[in-house]
């Protein structure tokens, strides 16, 4: 079951030859979550192969053109290639005024429904579900309203032993009670303890996205023992006081919030277009968080699947 995150574009807020402003797919069990649409996002969902109709949801952090000015080329291409289903946009409420603007303009060419689900919350708040992944979002500390996404795989369903089937002529019914992490109780009295017929098949995994903000200290607990953090690094160490200033984190300041979080990986991005070289940024950061990568566009960073030790 694939989980992956791609980024397709780490630039900050001014476009370079080889970084396109933010856009990312995040790939979990084969659906396509689109996060933040920067300038440029589909002719970068090209490059990488993705389609533009298997896109599921979109989820937009904030309303800084860096962030959204690809919107409207999206979902023009959307429905010049046939799109019918509905999509959900997942915005702060700032984002209506954008959307209205585009359906007044280009709404009459449009095939499907695009349905804007507001963002708001003071802490983390679930915002999405499926039977098997939940998403939450989070406040961040930037200059306008700005919101993260944590992306999570709910508790599977436990599996039965199979040599336990056979053993001990499981009922259908016995396995299904017991798959839901229930004892059973048979006709004859003899009880079936769940822990001595199933087991957890994997551990379930996550991926937290944190792109504008500054430090604060909340964040590490609201993204606390992610699998793969991407977390902004505007800048490096040698203009730590513009990133105070314009509510951005520097290399330090992510892999800072990586070790307080007890994150596995940090993926860093949004890079500033005064570095021509981001491997300073990367160097600064894996000072303080080992585990640290400077996030490359069309590169696919895979959260694999751990086994619990008792298997």
């Amino acid at each position: 079951m694939k989980f992956s995150f791609t980024p397709l574009g780490c630039a900050s807020a001014l476009p370079t030859v080889n970084r396109f402003p933010s856009a990312h797919v995040l790939n979990v069990h084969e659906r396509l979550f689109l996060i933040d649409c920067g300038e440029g996002c589909q002719m970068q969902i090209r490059r990488a192969g993705f389609s533009f109709l298997k896109i599921s949801e979109i989820f937009i952090s904030h309303i800084h053109g860096d962030h959204l000015f690809g919107i409207y080329g999206l979902l023009s291409t959307m429905s010049l290639l046939g799109r019918n289903s509905h999509i959900d946009i997942y915005a702060p409420g700032a984002f209506a005024g954008v959307l209205k603007s585009f359906m007044e303009h280009f709404g009459a060419s449009i095939s499907f429904k695009v349905n804007h689900i507001v963002v708001k919350c003071s802490e983390p708040k679930q915002i999405f579900e499926t039977k098997k992944i939940e998403v939450m979002a989070f406040p961040l500390n930037h200059r306008i309203e700005c919101y993260g996404y944590l992306f999570r795989e709910k508790m599977p369903s436990r599996n039965v032993h199979k040599y336990k089937i056979e053993t001990d002529s499981l009922t259908l019914y016995e396995i299904a009670r017991l798959k839901e992490g229930m004892d059973v109780v048979r006709e004859n009295g003899d009880m079936l303890i769940n822990s001595e017929f199933t087991y957890q098949p994997y551990i379930p995994r996550s991926f937290a996205y944190c792109c504008d903000t500054a430090p604060f200290d909340k964040l590490p607990e609201y993204v606390k023992g992610v699998d793969l953090l991407y977390h902004e690094a505007t800048f490096a160490d040698d203009l730590k006081m513009m990133a105070k200033e314009t509510f951005h984190s520097t290399a330090t300041d992510a892999a800072q919030c990586a070790v307080d979080a007890g994150a596995k990986r940090l993926l860093l991005g949004h890079f500033s277009s005064r570095y021509k070289d981001i491997l300073t940024i990367l160097r600064e950061a894996s000072i303080v968080f080992n585990n640290s990568q400077a996030a490359e566009a069309g590169e696919e960073y895979h959260i694999d699947l751990v086994k619990p030790e008792s298997l």
